[in-house]
């Protein structure tokens, strides 16, 4: 069973939909630890400011457990926000630590940039990548996004608005997307079809 975390923001609808539009019935929706407990993989989705999804996986009781989870090997996908949480903190939210389980920091686009960064660009593969597997070079995916994860060693694709950023994250079971998925057509549907079927 897929589980799809639902901390009372974001753009639950829009993933569940994508999960239909692929075929999958074998999803829930979860807003407590015990949803996670027999989950076969986990989605975060992403929408909104980074201290209020940390505050509320927190209240929710969800945040130890879901490390747990993902330390446990579970298969993990973070979509935008659901990204910067795998790491220590957020610029947006510099008081509201992350996951922490890699180091670094979701930065704030340059002063000079015009955020949000919003729109279709194109990703830059770094090398192998499981989730973006069958994709084009330089497939367009779809962005909405003011905060990004630096490039990293596990950078399995980036992305260059100002400057060059991580647009997908791959290290063993955990993945994570800065882009959209649900809203990034027919690449976004090939995208989450191979979550799925790792």
């Amino acid at each position: 069973m897929i589980a799809v975390i639902d901390y009372g923001a974001g753009n639950l609808r829009s993933v569940t939909n994508t999960l239909h539009a692929i075929g999958v019935a074998a999803f829930t929706v979860v807003w407590s630890p015990e949803g996670l407990a027999d989950a076969s993989k986990i989605i975060l989705p992403g929408v909104g400011h980074f201290g209020h999804m940390m505050r509320e996986l927190g209240a929710r009781g969800l945040l130890e457990r879901l490390r747990d989870r993902i330390q446990a090997d579970v298969p993990f996908l973070g979509i935008c926000l659901g990204l910067h949480a795998l790491f220590e903190s957020s610029e947006e939210a510099p008081e509201a630590g992350g996951l922490g389980l890699f180091a670094g920091t979701a930065k704030r686009f340059p002063a000079a940039a015009r955020v949000p960064h919003m729109g279709w660009n194109e990703l830059e593969p770094r090398g192998p990548s499981r989730l973006l597997a069958g994709l084009a070079p330089r497939s367009c995916v779809y962005f909405a996004h003011s905060y990004y994860v630096p490039l990293t060693p596990y950078t399995a694709a980036a992305c260059t608005y100002t400057l060059p950023f991580t647009a997908a994250f791959e290290c063993a079971n955990v993945f994570g997307v800065q882009f959209h998925p649900e809203k990034s057509g027919a690449l976004g549907l090939e995208i989450m079809r191979n979550f799925v079927e790792l």
